[in-house]
């Protein structure tokens, strides 16, 4: 009997140890899923004013229709799925967001309603529409910073680049569908107003660096040799955007080195790179 007594403190301290670091791991998890959701919804947010482009661009065509309602229910579910802030600021940069995103998603399913009833859309709905999705851009950065800074957790480099990589790209595709739906220039929803020569530029360069990395696992290697031959694909297109435009095809390569570059962002976040 004594020695069951002796061996119950022992087991239930064992027990409350677990549970401790049990939560302390959930804790620390908390922050990378968080921000692993904000950059998911900011990506559903550029490739869904990317695809109204397009679908203005054709006319209407459905399978433009279709992309856009997948992002706008991406992009709430990851909006849905963020747990609770770190801080007071990140909480009122929350609501901010959320308010801006419903604002949004509703402005862009008015532009649908209206370009199927009566076959086009009024440009300053789309100019207003642009500047919303700068707003929502600009809110999630600010709060994808606080929630580090709140939680004390930084997002690994590498993971990082790679990240930026697939918004940069997504912000290559928004903007040559601005430009071939010939919306015009200053209805941008990247907040960019550099040259897409320039941003192409700028990808190929980060795309080396992210390449030449020591860190590299041959995994991560193979697949950014593969992003390389797609980019290479449509490289060439972007930094002459002014001639021959082909905007399906960049829409499409764009998206599969977006999923290549998640992908890469995902194994370096698994090796804490």
């Amino acid at each position: 009997m004594s020695s069951r007594r002796s061996l119950a403190f022992p087991l239930s301290t064992l027990l409350l140890f677990l549970l401790v670091s049990l939560s302390s791991v959930k804790l620390s998890a908390a922050p990378a899923e968080d921000l692993l959701r904000l950059h998911q919804l900011r990506l559903a947010t550029q490739k869904s004013l990317g695809d109204f482009y397009m679908y203005n661009g054709m006319e209407g065509d459905q399978r433009y229709a279709r992309m856009i309602g997948e992002s706008l229910q991406e992009g709430q579910a990851h909006l849905d799925g963020l747990g609770a802030m770190p801080g007071e600021a990140s909480k009122a940069l929350h609501a901010q967001l959320q308010t801006n995103w419903q604002g949004y998603r509703n402005s862009l399913l008015a532009l649908m309603d209206a370009m199927r009833s009566q076959g086009y859309t009024d440009l300053q709905p789309i100019a207003d529409l642009a500047e919303s999705n700068q707003r929502i851009m600009a809110i999630s950065q600010e709060l994808y910073q606080k929630i580090q800074q709140e939680s004390a957790f930084s997002v690994p480099q590498l993971t990082q680049k790679s990240r930026e990589q697939s918004l940069l790209m997504q912000t290559i595709a928004l903007d040559y569908a601005s430009r071939s739906a010939s919306v015009g220039a200053s209805f941008f929803g990247g907040g960019e107003e550099r040259a897409i020569d320039e941003l192409a530029g700028e990808f190929a360069s980060q795309l080396d660096s992210l390449s030449s990395s020591q860190q590299n696992t041959p995994e991560i290697s193979a697949a950014l040799n593969a992003i390389g031959t797609k980019w290479r694909y449509i490289e060439k297109s972007l930094r002459n955007y002014n001639e021959n435009t082909v905007p399906f095809l960049i829409s499409k390569y764009s998206d599969s080195i977006i999923e290549g570059l998640e992908g890469v962002a995902a194994q370096y976040a698994a090796s804490q790179f």
